[in-house]
């Protein structure tokens, strides 16, 4: 089936694939973790139980996503030893420590927390209780950091010595490989996504049940905090973006070059294609429509400033133009969206309409998935720009796989799509289901007669009251506060 076909783009797509995967579920379990610590400490705070509500409706969430998560993560990790050896035993005395500490740091600190946080409301202390909630976050967090650090590194490689049998050996000091040129600029683009993904999603879950119920204090309370994530978030992202982008040029040209479509250098300034159709064969950019030395003042801040292109990187070190051209528009695209629908609902609130413009709601609505194509198109900028170095300007992609043949190399791919597929959209599936469920008071599905939501809210029914009745006085008091 298989023959016939290179087994290195086999082994690529099928790391791309898994890789792809997977990003969408950190993503979204960082900030979801952040957010459930924000709710617990302003329940912690101010005793309103709209926040406990909304903690328990979204921990369920939060558990499913962090499970599909590790389980996406681990297969990962077992391609380093079977399509890409050669590339791990070069690079395995650099790389394969920083992902040890990854896994002795942040997964232990979720792992070791993570229970107390999903059983263990009414089992332990309260303060205990959000301290576990809030190292569950910090190791999403840490998690964040040893990954982002072995990918900078392969981004921007310093601090390494080069063995007699090619090896990258650590050299003086290991906080010159963690710490690499790229990493801090990596580190805040890519958490800051992570939030605004989070933002997204609970914005449109709240603009989903406003549409269907605008007096619903739960999607009111979230769609009030996800709107001030994106009018806050957004604008620094797009800074942070920036500052990115120039590190980018810097120390990897090539890669800038084709985000931005430049073929030819341009001496007098360079414009800022926003389309056009990147041919590689021909070294041009059909049917372009840009904006005169636009390029040239976001990357260099001047008018006139000259920017060189491909036409000064040899054929054989540059990057597939198409895709890196093309993933880079649509993740700005997405985040101008996003600082127009902050922008929207910061103005939506000044006038007092923020839970009555349903029009906003819709918008909120269908911006609900952008962060997850918005974090996949920023991953296809970075890693699809950086070829054909796995390494970048030390090891090429080609000479790190294994030697494997294709058949086995596509085998082991359908078996990634078709167990991925059928594994993964059940998980979609069900946190679909729960997020189709509006937020209610007495979260977790507590039985009728069942106080202990109420108890450990601090609110004791009245001997005629239902228990489900304790929180709806004080909930619409806090909305209308």
């Amino acid at each position: 089936m298989f023959d016939g076909l290179d087994a290195l783009l086999l082994a690529r797509i099928q790391f791309a694939f898994t890789v792809s995967f997977h990003f969408f579920f950190p993503a979204f379990s960082i900030g979801l973790a952040s957010y459930l610590a924000v709710l617990e400490g302003l329940w912690l705070k101010t005793g309103k139980s709209v926040y406990l509500d909304l903690f328990k409706y979204w921990v369920k969430i939060f558990a499913i996503v962090f499970a599909m998560g590790v389980v996406s993560g681990i297969v990962m990790s077992y391609q380093f030893g079977t399509n890409w050896s050669v590339f791990s035993d070069l690079a395995g005395p650099v790389i394969g420590p920083l992902m040890a500490y990854e896994v002795l740091t942040a997964f232990f600190l979720e792992a070791g927390f993570l229970g107390v946080m999903l059983f263990g409301m009414n089992k332990v202390g309260r303060k205990l209780h959000f301290f576990a909630t809030l190292m569950v976050a910090a190791g999403t967090f840490v998690s964040a950091f040893w990954i982002l650090s072995v990918n900078s590194w392969m981004q921007t490689p310093v601090g390494y010595e080069m063995a007699a049998n090619g090896q990258f050996l650590p050299g003086d000091s290991w906080i010159a490989i963690i710490f690499n040129p790229s990493f801090p600029y990596r580190l805040v683009h890519t958490v800051l996504a992570a939030y605004l993904t989070t933002a997204f999603v609970v914005g449109g879950v709240g603009a989903r049940h406003l549409l269907k119920d605008r007096a619903n204090s739960h999607a009111r309370k979230m769609f009030s905090m996800a709107m001030w994530m994106a009018t806050l978030v957004a604008p620094i992202q797009i800074m942070a973006g920036d500052m990115h982008g120039l590190n980018t040029m810097e120390h990897q040209p090539a890669k800038v070059m084709a985000m931005e479509g430049h073929y030819e250098s341009h001496p007098d300034g360079a414009p800022f294609y926003v389309f056009g159709i990147p041919n590689d064969e021909e070294q041009r950019l059909d049917y372009a429509v840009g904006i005169p030395h636009l390029s040239s003042l976001i990357l260099k801040h001047e008018w006139d400033a000259p920017l060189a292109g491909l036409d000064t990187i040899p054929d054989d070190e540059q990057p597939p133009v198409f895709m890196v051209f093309w993933a880079f528009r649509i993740m700005v695209a997405i985040g101008v969206a996003m600082l127009g629908i902050g922008l929207w609902s910061l103005f939506a609130r000044w006038r007092g309409r923020l839970y009555e413009w349903n029009l906003l709601h819709r918008a909120a609505l269908v911006m609900a998935p952008s962060g997850f194509l918005a974090v996949l198109c920023g991953w296809i900028t970075t890693e699809v720009g950086r070829q054909p170095y796995v390494i970048y300007g030390l090891l090429r992609t080609a000479d790190a796989a294994s030697p494997l043949d294709a058949p086995a190399v596509g085998a082991s791919l359908l078996a990634f799509i078709v167990v991925y597929f059928t594994v993964f959209s059940v998980g979609i599936w069900y946190i679909m289901r729960l997020m189709s469920a509006a937020p209610k008071v007495g979260e977790m599905g507590a039985k009728r007669g069942d106080t202990g939501p109420i108890r450990t809210a601090g609110i004791t029914p009245g001997p005629t009251q239902n228990p489900g009745d304790a929180d709806v006085l004080p909930a619409a008091k806090e909305e209308a506060e």
